[in-house]
């Protein structure tokens, strides 16, 4: 299954459908009424399945962000994570209850359920698709936050009794988060100072012992009665910017572990629907999931970025990049195991969503981005660099890929400037690799690989970053950069020999 399930990562990056779909179909075609037969209909253990999943998935993605990026959208993502859900909930419950006709607990559930954009969709497909980095941090940043007050509100509303009064529900989401912020944010920093001053015996063991504190941060949170969720996320992105020993290592390993909690989820949810009970619920899910989408969506984003002065185009795709993955899914599964009337139903119409909505946008959403000129053909591509500390060597070697549209083409290597104690060893350009010369030229899809010394490692990359936005005249023309000059002298990170291996990483 796990190869039927990386081939389907092959044909989703060719269709420009997010995975999950795919995945979902691998489960459906195994269930009752599938090829495979298999019975299954564990709300709970999908439930408990899925919640280890989103967690993995989360540092995933903490992991992977970086915060000189998503610094500034974080205000804006904290509102779209609050006030944005409070607006979306209010919307698609009242569509749920007047338009299908659900009673008012019903009809919130979905409205809480649907609220919550999934992480696993938003990473997958917006990592693909070239858009203003303000959009783009926005965007993970909600994915990554409003999981937390939507968890809380479904809870609430799946609770047997009468549902808490508003003010009630306001004060424990504010409380939750305030804990989830405290303790992401404390484990997050004190497992970065430990990895950093602790030599572990393996290089293998740090990507380990990486996921090991995003797992504790989310333990912890819950145990604190926080949210569980948002620790783990804040953790993971103190993580991932704190440069830690082989920290390419450590993303690839949970974006490794990432993947497989991705499948097992999906495929699990897939097991668990009942393809031919969807049948009757199939338009309700398209009314909601159309005022959801082209009403409470764009309402939300509205409402929630007033202050921010966005500009109306950035807005309209966010509204449209609000992607439904597999979190609805999952926390349509909690009013199942609580017992609520009509879950089942709510189960069904949620699936059918996600489904449909997810086949929409997921694949129009590079052309929304192009029609309204947000893609990244008019601005300089940022270059991928990736670095591994040469223990012994006291250095560190860059991979660095130089994309198109970078103004790194047609740049000379002396052009570079680079800090001394910095050079570019290799160039590898159209499978055939070579050592350069001063005079060389560098081209859109060549890879460099750069050694650096300790103290200019840090100098040397933003100088590289510089001249990929700025061209050769990066320094002069405004755009940042350290050259040999102003190289700072104590800007590297600090490296332990824990490893004598010399490891290579591809940008």
């Amino acid at each position: 299954m796990l190869l039927i399930a990386v081939a389907a990562v092959r044909i989703s990056s060719r269709s420009g459908l997010p995975s999950l779909l795919l995945y979902l179909g691998i489960g459906i075609a195994m269930g009752q009424d599938g090829i495979g037969n298999v019975a299954f209909d564990n709300a709970e253990l999908t439930q408990v399945i899925g919640y280890a999943a989103l967690v993995v998935i989360l540092a995933e993605g903490g992991l992977g962000t970086k915060w000189k990026e998503i610094r500034p959208a974080l205000p804006a993502a904290v509102v779209l994570s609050t006030i944005g859900v409070a607006v979306s909930v209010g919307i698609t419950a009242s569509a749920a209850h007047y338009l299908v006709g659900l009673d008012w607990r019903q009809a919130l559930i979905i409205g809480a359920v649907v609220s919550s954009t999934d992480a696993a969709a938003v990473f997958s497909v917006l990592r693909k698709v070239p858009l203003p980095s303000r959009v783009t941090g926005v965007l993970e940043a909600e994915s990554g936050f409003n999981d937390a007050p939507v968890v809380i509100l479904v809870v609430a509303f799946s609770t047997a009794g009468p549902v808490d009064h508003w003010y009630v529900l306001v004060g424990t989401i504010a409380l939750e988060l305030a804990i989830g912020v405290a303790v992401g944010l404390a484990v997050g920093f004190l497992g970065a100072y430990g990895l950093r001053h602790v030599a572990l015996p393996a290089s293998g063991l740090y990507p380990i012992a990486v996921m090991a504190i995003a797992v504790v941060a989310y333990a912890a949170g819950a145990m604190a009665h926080g949210s569980g969720f948002l620790a783990v996320y804040l953790a993971s992105m103190v993580l991932g910017n704190a440069k830690l020993p082989h920290a390419p290592a450590n993303r690839g390993f949970a974006e490794g572990l990432g993947w497989i909690a991705q499948i097992g989820m999906f495929v699990l949810l897939g097991l668990l629907v009942t393809p031919h009970e969807l049948v009757h619920d199939f338009w309700p899910a398209v009314v909601i999931g159309l005022v959801l989408t082209v009403v409470a969506r764009p309402m939300e984003v509205l409402v929630s970025l007033l202050p921010f002065r966005i500009p109306w185009q950035e807005q309209a795709l966010m509204s449209w990049a609000g992607l439904r993955g597999a979190v609805p899914i999952i926390l349509a599964t909690i009013p199942m195991v609580s017992g609520i009337e009509g879950s089942e139903r709510i189960f069904n119409i949620v699936f059918v969503l996600v489904v449909v909505y997810t086949l929409v946008q997921g694949p129009t959403l590079p052309w929304l981005a192009k029609a309204l000129k947000l893609g990244a053909s008019g601005e300089a591509a940022d270059l991928g660099v990736e670095s591994a500390p040469l223990e012994r060597l006291r250095g560190h070697l860059l991979s660095v890929a130089i994309p198109e549209h970078s103004r790194m083409h047609g740049v000379e290597v002396a052009e570079l400037r680079l800090p001394a104690g910095a050079a570019v060893t290799l160039v590898v350009r159209d499978g055939t690799s070579f050592v350069p010369g001063p005079a060389t030229v560098l081209r859109h899809g060549d890879e460099l690989l750069v050694v650096a010394t300790d103290p200019v490692r840090d100098a040397t990359e933003r100088r590289l970053r510089a001249v990929g936005q700025g061209g050769k005249l990066a320094g002069w023309l405004g755009t940042g950069g350290a050259t040999a000059a102003s190289a700072p002298s104590g800007t590297a990170p600090r490296f332990h020999r824990h490893s004598e291996q010399h490891r290579r990483t591809s940008g």
